[in-house]
């Protein structure tokens, strides 16, 4: 069959079965076996296509996905949300803003061992989005404080976004994790410089805690609940990417060392008990059930696409773009923007990622660089409407009683969107804030 004429159906066929309702991962291995027969004999089509399930069941890399999403389920309830969350309202409860600077620091400290958007989220909201309206904080204005801060530890290491992008395009973890470094913390330096900014301008939406309302406690005790509470999630996150960062050991085995501290965490902390293990194993298995489905039936789509041409058509079509290699790059860019309207980040990483890298490539555009400014772009993936799942978590785990709507959500997220694309330009104009960290690496040999 002529490629293009291949590559419309099965993009065709994926998009109408994903519209209809049908599971993304099934949809996907099931237009990628039936197009395999187009593309191979019988016999060859079937072996070709369970050799990449099997080889992508099989990845070693993709064992960090199970353990650092068991370890995120773990900080989850290890008790250091709450003690940070009180250690850091003392300090900063005068501020104007002060509570939602309180919760983005709490997203980003917390966020990026957690790893897991739904997860991070939900904690900020069960904590953070009471303090602040019942403080007679905006609710728009709160909940958008909420959703973007958990988004914020899905680009921060140790992030399971990274562990399954690259085997899909053959880039090491390990320096994905480190590249993530300089754009997460630009993005979270945006964030609360925008808090601090609109809450000066209008301080109607976090208005100072009174200081009658405030609780006075010495410098000394101020400082050792400050201390005490930032510890703990500082020598985790510092010991996974110290090992990491001086070829001690891979993401896989770095990814267990990390459950276990955080699981020591919880045992220090008094949290440690047979239900919440259960519970923690329970949605560790139901979370990466889902992405080891995903990624075996979008390895094998993956493939059968790359056999039948559709990467080398996707490529031609791209080069006709206007404004040579920078067009190129703003028409990719904007692809999987649109595409994170309808789509999960994981389906676009295993559909769109091994066909942008290959476009990048032919353009000479740095592969982590270009890895990083995807994974940037899909921070507005998960607070852009309709399928923004930073927004359905805010309002499903936030207290009834406060009265938090979905449009208080979607009206409260709309700058951070805008912060996203300052945070893109800004590592266009000096990429050296994702390469510089990642290129001082030691690799294990």
């Amino acid at each position: 069959m002529d490629p293009s004429l291949l590559t419309i159906l099965m993009l065709g066929s994926f998009t109408v079965l994903v519209i209809a309702g049908y599971p993304v991962a099934l949809s996907m291995g099931s237009v990628g076996l039936i197009a395999s027969f187009f593309v191979w004999p019988p016999d060859v089509a079937i072996y070709m296509y369970f050799s990449r399930v099997w080889a992508q069941a099989n990845n070693y890399t993709m064992l960090a996905v199970p353990l650092f999403i068991f370890m995120g389920h773990l900080m989850e309830h290890s008790g250091m949300t709450e003690k940070l969350y009180d250690a850091l309202y003392v300090w900063m409860g005068g501020v104007k803003g002060g509570l939602a600077l309180v919760t983005m620091i709490i997203g980003i400290v917390i966020g990026g061992p957690v790893g897991v958007v739904s997860a991070a989220v939900s904690m900020l909201a069960v904590v953070g989005m009471p303090a602040m309206v019942k403080k007679r904080y905006d609710k728009a204005f709160a909940a958008g404080v909420v959703a973007a801060g958990g988004t914020l530890g899905i680009l921060i290491p140790p992030s399971v976004m990274f562990v399954v992008y690259g085997p899909m395009t053959g880039i090491s973890v390990g320096k994905l994790f480190f590249a993530s470094v300089g754009p997460g913390f630009l993005l979270s330096f945006i964030y609360l410089a925008y808090i601090l900014i609109r809450c000066w301008l209008e301080p109607h939406l976090g208005p100072p805690i009174p200081k009658d309302e405030r609780t006075s406690l010495p410098l000394a005790k101020k400082t050792w609940m400050l201390v005490s509470a930032l510890v703990p999630p500082t020598i985790l996150t510092v010991a996974v990417l110290g090992v990491m960062f001086f070829g001690i050991a891979a993401p896989t085995e770095v990814a267990a060392l990390g459950a276990t501290a955080t699981a020591l965490i919880c045992i220090a902390n008094r949290r440690f008990k047979f239900a919440m293990l259960k519970y923690c194993a329970i949605q560790t298995f139901k979370t990466s059930g889902f992405i080891f489905l995903l990624a075996t039936m979008g390895f094998a789509f993956t493939g059968v696409f790359v056999a039948a041409g559709g990467t080398d058509v996707i490529t031609k079509a791209f080069t006709h773009v206007p404004g040579g290699h920078w067009g190129a790059f703003l028409a990719i860019m904007f692809a999987f923007f649109l595409l994170g309207f309808a789509l999960d980040w994981l389906a676009m990483v295993y559909i769109m990622v091994p066909v942008a890298t290959v476009i990048a490539e032919k353009f000479g555009f740095d592969p982590v660089w270009f890895a990083m400014m995807i994974c940037i772009n899909f921070q507005m993936e998960f607070i852009t409407p309709p399928f923004a799942l930073a927004i359905f978590v805010v309002k499903g785990a936030t207290p009834k009683e406060l009265d938090v709507t979905m449009s208080d959500c979607i009206r409260g997220i709309w700058p951070y969107c805008f912060l996203v694309i300052v945070g893109l330009l800004l590592c266009v104009a000096f990429p050296e804030i994702i390469l510089w960290l990642p290129n001082q690496m030691i690799t294990i040999k």
